[in-house]
């Protein structure tokens, strides 16, 4: 089938506004050269229409980041909540000890750490909640209620990951690496913690990425 303004190069058809080849549906602006009609703007050579990414169709007149690194911002952002509400929690629990008195300590557990980590994924939980409320809330006009719940469903399962990687990691500093290195516990008021905390934000990273991956690519959470 010849096209509208097509016009012959060495042998071959040009095409423009979605004329057919040899192998499918070319597209809108190819050209043929020696053998066969080129391909412009997402078109398969053989099949339908495809996106630069990959995945699902983009909106009309915006491309989006790769898919990874989309993830890898969704997973930044649950982080940053993560690790701000870290940060406030071991500074309260340093300098108001008593707090801990409602994460069983002492009494419940005889390791402080076990009572702070409660501590921590409060803060972190609530605030990482909260970021993901404003970022998610807006997007889609979504009322106060629903938009709470919104963000529940979206984060809740990156929040904990994360956690997990940085109590993880924690975990490993606390017990094997500060006193095989120091002979002795550190907290809060050392740089040697807020050293290892900086590892345990990449441990949390490397645990809610492919959870925020599974949440994004299932339509759960939001693309950034």
């Amino acid at each position: 089938m010849h096209a509208a303004h097509g016009s012959h190069e060495g042998g071959g058809l040009q095409a423009a506004h979605g004329s057919h080849g040899t192998g499918g549906l070319h597209a809108a602006h190819g050209f043929q050269g020696e053998g066969g009609m080129h391909m412009a703007h997402g078109f398969h050579e053989r099949g339908g229409p495809q996106t630069a990414q990959g995945g699902d169709m983009a909106e009309p007149g915006r491309q989006g980041p790769p898919f990874a690194v989309a993830v890898a911002k969704g997973t930044l952002h649950c982080g940053a909540g993560c690790t701000l509400g870290d940060i406030l929690a071991e500074t309260l629990a340093l300098l108001a000890p008593g707090v801990l008195a409602l994460f069983g300590y002492p009494g419940l557990f005889a390791t402080r750490i076990y009572a702070v980590w409660g501590l921590d994924f409060v803060f972190a939980f609530v605030l990482g909640i909260i970021f993901q409320y404003f970022a998610i809330a807006p997007m889609r006009g979504l009322g106060p209620a629903a938009g709470l719940k919104a963000a529940l469903k979206a984060d809740a399962a990156s929040l904990v990951s994360w956690q997990v990687g940085m109590y993880g990691f924690m975990a490993i500093a606390h017990f094997a690496l500060f006193p095989a290195l120091t002979g002795g516990g550190v907290d809060a008021a050392t740089p040697e913690f807020w050293f290892a905390m900086q590892i345990a934000m990449l441990a949390g990273f490397a645990t809610a990425f492919p959870v925020n991956w599974w949440l994004i690519r299932s339509g759960v959470k939001e693309r950034m």
